[in-house]
């Protein structure tokens, strides 16, 4: 089926006038709101899932004398630059938690995006029975930062 001249013409008319609306139409950059606390440990449940489940387990718990558990830990509830670290470089070391050693390699985890790292953080520190702030953005990025010096 051909269009008539005179319908071409109009729908070429039309096309070309919603052009130049579009192009009159001013866009503003849509500016990324920070993400709460409750959205971040969603978020977080799922990176948890697909990356730390199969070492810390669903519960937490980890695996008796080779991954730790991350309920009610200083390593968990402590110092967030230190735990950020954990997971950026990863943790060779033997440690004790409540009388257990635990001595697995955790490899480094530094190929997840900054904001997946703060909600995974995040969803640890506030599920298991633990309670502490959130991991931000922002301190991820300065603990990567760090890393690269």
């Amino acid at each position: 089926m051909t269009l008539s001249k005179t319908a071409a013409a109009c729908t070429l008319f039309l096309l070309s006038s919603i052009g130049v609306l579009h192009a009159q139409v001013k866009h503003t950059p849509v500016k990324a709101r920070p993400v709460n606390a409750a959205a971040s440990i969603a978020n977080g449940k799922l990176v948890y899932g697909k990356i730390c489940i199969s070492c810390h387990m669903a519960d937490g718990g980890g695996i008796q004398n080779m991954n730790p558990p991350l309920i009610k830990t200083t390593y968990v509830l402590g110092n967030k630059a230190k735990l950020i670290s954990i997971v950026l470089n990863g943790f060779k070391e033997n440690v004790e938690i409540d009388g257990d050693t635990y001595s697995n390699i955790m490899p480094s985890q530094d190929y997840l995006k900054d904001q997946e790292i703060a909600d995974a953080l995040t969803y640890v520190r506030n599920s298991f029975g633990n309670k502490a702030s959130a991991v931000t953005l922002a301190e991820v990025k300065k603990a990567r930062a760090l890393k690269k010096k």
